[in-house]
């Protein structure tokens, strides 16, 4: 039996800012362990990752257009995830989501879960005026046939790990390095190039919470990052070394 830490329906929001991705991902996993054993509460990780591709447990190597001496790996790092799904691209202009959740504390039911974090990036653009739709083959969130946000997650043990990427502004070439997703006769889309001009970044990110809330928690009340990471530290010794100051400066 796990000890309870705070309220089951309490998923308290961290928004870790610009980062790198290994960082990131190095957080993520020490959050994700200590969620297994019942001594962190329910988070949702918000962040923004310079360029980088990922490759999930399903990736063909082939989808990845770029040799290891290809230019362009000097902008943007490969890294293998223990996430599903195949590859895809991280970068400046895009908010991801890395939920750790003890889904015990909410259904068994991963298929729901999917569609939990589909819904609520439907009813985030929907607030901007974009319509977006599901797609029965795919997992994600689609408009007009274009890939706007991509899901990707682990599960053990009912915890989650990894999640979801929407494209805001981010640049959308980097995805011309790649088969996002493992899909060729799919395109990819931002907020940026439906409205046709810069989404408003902290308004995005704002509402993104908002409906991550209406879907999972009734409250999902955000804690700053550096007491945050801080006492993730004292949990993990063995990830003591973080130097929050070392950190990308924070989305504005």
């Amino acid at each position: 039996m796990r000890p309870n830490v705070g309220s089951e329906k309490t998923i308290l929001a961290v928004d870790l800012g610009l980062m790198e991705y290994e960082t990131a991902w190095e957080i993520q996993r020490s959050a994700f362990q200590l969620r297994q054993e019942g001594l962190i509460s329910d988070l949702l990780l918000l962040v923004e990752h310079p360029p980088v591709y990922t490759l999930g447990t399903a990736s063909d190597e082939d989808h990845l257009l770029i040799g290891e001496h290809d230019p362009l790996r000097a902008r943007a790092n490969v890294y293998h995830v223990e996430r599903g799904g195949d590859v895809t691209f991280h970068g400046p202009g895009q908010i991801v989501g890395y939920p750790i959740l003890d889904l015990t504390n909410h259904y068994q039911d991963l298929h729901r879960y999917l569609r939990d974090l589909e819904e609520t990036i439907l009813r985030t653009i929907g607030t901007f005026g974009i319509k977006g739709e599901r797609d029965d083959k795919y997992t994600g969130v689609w408009v007009s046939g274009e890939k706007i946000a991509a899901i990707g997650v682990k599960v053990k043990r009912w915890v989650t790990m990894h999640g979801f990427a929407l494209n805001v502004n981010t640049d959308l070439s980097y995805f011309d390095s790649i088969i996002p997703c493992g899909i060729f006769h799919k395109g990819v889309t931002s907020m940026k190039q439906i409205l046709g001009r810069e989404a408003d970044f902290a308004p995005v990110r704002e509402e993104l919470l908002h409906q991550f809330a209406g879907v999972f928690s009734p409250t999902t009340p955000i804690v700053p990052k550096e007491p945050f990471l801080n006492h993730l530290a004292s949990l993990a010794p063995e990830q003591k070394e973080w130097n929050v100051s070392t950190h990308l400066p924070q989305i504005s």
